[in-house]
């Protein structure tokens, strides 16, 4: 058996002669332990409302969406659909063309975005789970009816059971000239709201779907559209799907997924996971102090140990090394527990549920949403290693210094 290794095990689990030394060393253990575990957890939470923001965001927004360089609209016959279509992975694509507008709808107005998309957007799309009132119906008898943000709803009080009252829908004429008749700038269309849908804040409180054919008579975009929204294949890989279209397009379009429509939501939430988990990191540099406190400890009770063993022949490196060993024991002891107990809660609250968001809220989720990742795991267990290394290479180092040799020079 390695030497260092069978006694730094002896120090660690015998009896010492000062109790407060084991009262330390089990204080060293379970600080490690608590921070390891905390960190584990906060990573997990993070990933999950990462994931239900991604989620929410998923089902609004396309997996890649294709756009002119140059304008706000294009033929619809200048895209080389066929060529779209013909991409591995491809299933489809939603017909777009948004713009600004204002609604009325009896004596309250609201500015919003109309988003006209064609006949497929429910079926490729996850919207009709995300309805809150009302019903996911985009025509009624034939005639094109809307469906709005819960936040343009409620600035509306808007009545998706209203036959009576529809929405006005304002747009400014293109190429229309200054008038003294303001109605005359603009063009007005009608159009009933037959569902509410709720999805996220951003979305809720800017957006008006429409048919495609609505939007159009409206904003005299005739066979135009603003955008194509693609639908994948979930075993696509989106990156690569979206490299062979630009390839496809050339400059003369911008294709983007998802991760480049919303750029800076992804950085920030990466960021702020990284920032919590470095702050977690110092916490858990200031409970390693104690296992220096325990080392110190334990190389004062051994000092006899050590001439014993400097009298046998014993290296001072092998005097370090078993000390430096009962440190790394301490520190992966309660790394080691902190994983488990952190995984343990993870699953806990995965399966049960037990701790809840706050009950008075109205949250699409009732509970704190947690995920664990590998990733996350490993990085927490490398850092508390070399964390629990430093602390017992240093003291040891400074404390257990090698003993000069002595010449002794006779006549």
């Amino acid at each position: 058996m390695n030497l260092p290794v069978h006694i730094a095990k002896r120090y660690l689990f015998s009896k010492k002669s000062h109790n407060a030394i084991n009262i330390v060393s089990g204080i060293s253990v379970a600080g490690v332990a608590v921070v390891t575990a905390a960190m584990v957890i906060v990573l997990s939470v993070f990933n999950g409302f990462e994931g239900l923001v991604i989620s929410l965001y998923n089902v609004f927004e396309a997996p890649i969406i294709i756009k002119p360089a140059e304008g706000k609209t294009l033929e619809l016959s200048a895209i080389p659909t066929a060529e779209i279509l013909a991409t591995d992975g491809v299933l489809g694509y939603v017909e777009v063309l948004e713009e600004s507008c204002l609604i009325r709808y009896r004596d309250k107005q609201y500015f919003a975005r109309i988003k006209g998309v064609s006949d497929n957007f429910l079926e490729l799309t996850d919207m009709d789970s995300m309805i809150v009132d009302g019903d996911p119906y985009m025509h009624v008898n034939g005639t094109p009816a809307a469906l709005l943000g819960s936040g343009v709803a409620y600035h509306l009080s808007a009545n998706v059971n209203d036959p009576i009252n529809p929405l006005q829908i304002y747009v400014p004429k293109r190429g229309s000239s200054a008038t003294i008749d303001p109605t005359k700038a603009f063009n007005v269309k009608q159009i009933y709201a037959t569902g509410v849908f709720s999805i996220q804040a951003d979305f809720d409180l800017k957006y008006v779907i429409t048919p495609i054919r609505f939007a159009r008579e409206l904003l005299d975009h005739e066979g135009r559209v603003s955008a194509l929204e693609l639908a994948l294949d979930p075993k696509a890989k989106m990156e690569t799907v979206r490299e062979e279209i630009q390839d496809k397009l050339g400059a003369d379009y911008v294709v983007k997924d998802r991760f480049q429509q919303n750029e800076l939501l992804y950085k920030i939430m990466k960021s702020e996971k990284w920032a919590v988990f470095m702050i977690l990191s110092f916490i858990l540099m200031i409970s390693i102090f104690n296992v220096i406190g325990s080392l110190t400890m334990l190389i004062i009770e051994k000092k006899k140990d050590i001439n014993i063993l400097r009298s046998m022949g014993a290296s001072e490196q092998l005097i370090q090394h078993i000390f430096i060993l009962e440190g790394i024991f301490i520190s992966m002891i309660g790394a080691i527990g902190g994983l488990i107990l952190g995984l343990l809660v993870c699953w806990a609250q995965i399966q049960f549920e037990l701790i809840k968001l706050n009950s008075g809220g109205n949250y699409i989720v009732q509970s704190y949403p947690v995920e664990v990742q590998p990733i996350d795991v490993l990085s927490v267990f490398l850092v508390v290693g070399t964390i629990g290394l430093l602390a017992a290479w240093i003291p040891v180092r400074k404390i257990i210094r090698p003993v000069e040799t002595v010449r002794i020079v006779g006549e």
